[in-house]
């Protein structure tokens, strides 16, 4: 594949890519960054890469790939001088300013936000199959095309997934006290 065959690629997949690359990641600073070494590896690997086999499941596992090669380097990195992580709690409420926000808007924030805690909770062979279905919007033979399992083995995670996520959710979500709290005072 040559380099405008790649700037198609981008021009087509770039937002599925960095959509799955932003779930990975849960912050647009890596996110941003596995983006970018997800194309450049595209550029070095482009002779190899072939276009009439599904190329966004090639950049999906080469971000895939990225990804758990940071996170091991940074385990590593941990064991071998810890350092303390800022309380991400901290980072969203001054993000959020003085401005009063309607109380939809928290709601709605509180919920994603317990949404993605669950997710993130997930081992990676849950995780990956599930942010592949609903972020970069694969299909289930892509998604095993990438991670070279059986579509049938895809299918059983994200069914597993799905429900491990509804049991976190049921069993930590404060949504279940809310509604039991809002029903006891009608």
């Amino acid at each position: 594949m040559d380099i405008d065959g790649l700037i198609e690629l981008v021009n087509l997949h770039g937002k599925s890519i960095y959509g799955f690359c932003y779930k990975l990641t849960g912050n647009k600073e890596d996110a941003d960054d596995l983006y970018q070494e997800t194309f450049l590896k595209a550029v070095e690997l482009r002779l190899k890469m072939d276009a009439s086999r599904n190329p966004k499941a090639f950049l999906i596992s080469i971000a895939i790939r990225l990804h758990k090669n940071h996170r091991r380097k940074l385990f590593w990195r941990q064991r071998i001088a810890p350092t303390i992580k800022l309380d991400e709690a901290v980072n969203k409420s001054s993000s959020l300013g003085s401005e009063a926000m309607p109380e939809d808007a928290v709601l709605s924030l509180e919920l994603q936000t317990v949404i993605q805690d669950a997710a993130h909770r997930l081992d990676d062979k849950l995780k990956l199959p599930l942010y592949m279905y609903y972020t970069a919007e694969m299909t289930v033979e892509e998604i095993a095309s990438a991670l070279k399992i059986p579509s049938g083995t895809v299918k059983s995670r994200l069914h597993k997934a799905r429900k491990t996520m509804r049991k976190a959710l049921e069993v930590d979500s404060p949504w279940t006290q809310i509604g039991s709290d809002c029903s006891e005072n009608l």
